[in-house]
Formats: C-alpha cells, sequence, structure tokens
C-alpha cells in the first residue's frame, strides 16, 4: 500500500513538472513581457532595466528553476495588468469559483440521483421519458446558450432572479460567502443550474445505466426470495451498490466543474477566478494565464490522487492486487 501510494505521488509530481513546463513555455514564446508592462515609447535603457529585474537575461534552465521554486510556493509573479501579486488575485476570487462549482455538484449530484433512479424504476413511465429527454438538452446544448436561455426566462421575462454579478457577499476571514444573504443565494441559483447541468444529465445516465444492471443481479432476486420489501431492495440494497461508481465520477466531475467554470462565469459576469482568466487572455496577462493552469492542473492531480487511495481503501480486491511486486 505504502508503495503504490508512493507511485502515485511520483506520478502525481511528473504531471506537475509536466504542467509547469507547459506554463513556463507560455512566458518564453507568448510574447514579450517587458512590453505588455511598458509603453511603445519607452527608452532601450529603461525596458533593459525592467527586463534584468524580471530576470529575463538569464540563462533558460534558470528561468526555469526559479520559476518552478516559486510556483511550488504558490508564487506567481505580478499580474501586467493588475499590477499586483498574482497569488493574490487568484486567492480573492477563489472562494466565489468554490461556491460555484460545489453549489452546482451539489445540484447534479441531488437531482441527477434522484431523476436516475426514477428512471431506472419507471423505465416506461412518462415521467422517466420527460427525464430522459431533458439529459438529452443536457448533454446536447452548449453551456453558454443554456445561461444564457435561463437569463431570458428567469431574470429578462420574469424577472425573478438576477443575471450577473454575485449579489451581497460576506467576508468571513479571508473566505468570502454569498450563502448568508438572501441577494447572494439568488444570484447562485443560475449560474449552478448552468455549470451542473451536463455532469446531471451524466449522473443521472449513470445511475440509471447502473441501477438497471444492479437489479438484474442474482444478489437482488435472493433478496426479492427472502421476502425483504420492494423499499429496502432498491434503496438499501441496490441504490447502495450502484452509488460507489456514481461518487467516484462525481469526485472526478469536480475538477471539471471548476476548470470549465470559465464559460459560466463569463456569461453571469461571475467574479471567479474563470472570469480572472478570460480577462487575462484578453489582456496577454501571461503570469495569470499560467497560475490558473498550475493550480487547475493541482486540483485534477489531487483530485486523481485521493480517489486512487480511496480505490484501494474501498475494494479489498485493489489492495491485494496493488499490494503484490510488478
Amino acid at each position: 500500500m505504502l508503495a503504490f501510494t508512493l507511485r502515485r505521488a511520483i506520478q502525481a509530481l511528473g504531471v506537475m513538472i509536466a504542467v509547469g513546463i507547459i506554463a513556463f513555455a507560455m512566458f518564453r514564446f507568448a510574447g514579450d513581457p517587458v512590453n505588455q508592462i511598458v509603453s511603445i515609447d519607452t527608452a532601450a535603457a529603461e525596458r533593459a532595466a525592467i527586463r534584468k529585474s524580471l530576470g529575463l537575461d538569464d540563462p533558460v534552465i534558470v528561468q526555469f528553476g526559479r520559476y518552478f521554486a516559486d510556483a511550488a510556493q504558490f508564487k506567481f509573479g505580478v499580474s501586467y495588468q493588475f499590477r499586483q501579486p498574482v497569488t493574490n488575485l487568484l486567492m480573492e476570487r477563489m472562494p466565489a469559483t468554490l461556491e460555484l462549482a460545489i453549489c452546482a455538484t451539489i445540484f447534479a449530484m441531488v437531482f441527477g440521483i434522484l431523476m436516475g433512479v426514477y428512471s431506472a424504476l419507471h423505465r416506461d413511465g412518462l415521467l422517466a421519458k420527460a427525464f430522459q429527454t431533458i439529459s438529452l438538452i443536457g448533454i446536447s446544448l452548449p453551456t453558454f446558450l443554456i445561461g444564457i436561455l435561463l437569463i431570458y426566462l428567469f431574470s429578462v421575462t420574469l424577472g425573478w432572479l438576477p443575471s450577473f454579478g454575485r449579489g451581497e457577499v460576506v467576508r468571513i476571514g479571508w473566505w468570502t460567502t454569498g450563502l448568508l444573504t438572501l441577494s447572494g443565494l439568488k444570484a447562485l441559483i443560475l449560474p449552478s443550474i448552468t455549470l451542473g447541468l451536463f455532469q446531471m444529465t451524466l449522473i443521472m445516465r449513470l445511475v440509471r445505466a447502473e441501477m438497471l444492471e444492479v437489479l438484474r443481479t442474482d444478489y437482488i432476486r435472493f433478496a426479492r426470495a427472502r421476502g425483504l420489501t420492494t423499499r429496502a431492495i432498491h434503496f438499501g440494497h441496490a441504490l447502495r451498490n450502484t452509488l460507489v461508481p456514481v461518487i467516484t465520477v462525481a469526485g472526478l466531475q469536480f475538477g471539471s466543474v471548476i476548470a470549465f467554470a470559465i464559460i459560466t462565469e463569463t456569461v453571469f459576469q461571475w467574479p471567479g477566478m474563470g472570469l480572472l482568466f478570460v480577462q487575462a487572455v484578453h489582456n496577454v496577462d501571461i503570469p495569470i494565464m499560467a497560475a490558473y493552469l498550475m493550480m487547475v492542473s493541482l486540483i485534477f492531480v489531487a483530485i486523481n490522487f485521493v480517489v486512487d487511495i480511496l480505490y484501494t481503501v474501498v475494494d479489498p480486491r485493489l489492495r491485494s492486487t496493488v499490494s503484490r511486486p510488478a
């Protein structure tokens, strides 16, 4: 088990080094950073001084070593556009992105599981077919179009919910949240539905397929033969075994929710890291772009690492497999 964990940790470190190389290459080949900092009529001597202060005259290997050492300490330089440390900018906007991602994941899990279970237990029902239609819409329509349609319906036509922004937030230490205010809760509804709709349809289809498969197994037949109630069979046995792969997929999809929150945050002008990244792309703000790439990659790697370890904890068969020498 320890050897397996060390192997996974080394692989995760290798992935982060590869991502660091890509992020560093963005600095080297996406243009001269000095041109983003100074104006066109800046003197050559001043440009040279700025270049030396940024360490751009050092050999490439030295620059990479310095960049990776700083990135390991979550130091990503200074933003060209905002003239502030990139770490501070990301930390200010991280609560908004995480809050949106968590709410979207909860929405996707709750409604996806409920709809999937109902669709499996009532395959020929009218409501089950309606859920299937909704799942097709959620998978087929792009995220930005779903967001625009929701804004038109609930903000423009009905006037029930705000169309942009995060609403009023409350600061708790360095964390800011809109869950404690009415305007914050209302502002969170449409972005959460937009971001979580694709994940909801994915979970619903997975739950339905797994539930139908589990209901055909021998131990479900034995449970019926023992005289267990339908409720106990469906929710005490079938659903419990169905949720194992569902929770795994949901955990891995959480990283995707954070990464692809860019579109949702842009549509709703949600002040998170995704919107900051889009603004950085427009202004060729390389430090922010590279830092965002590193942070999202770290989230993906961390989630995959935790899931791999949990697999061996939950499933004894995997423990016996990883304990055998390769």
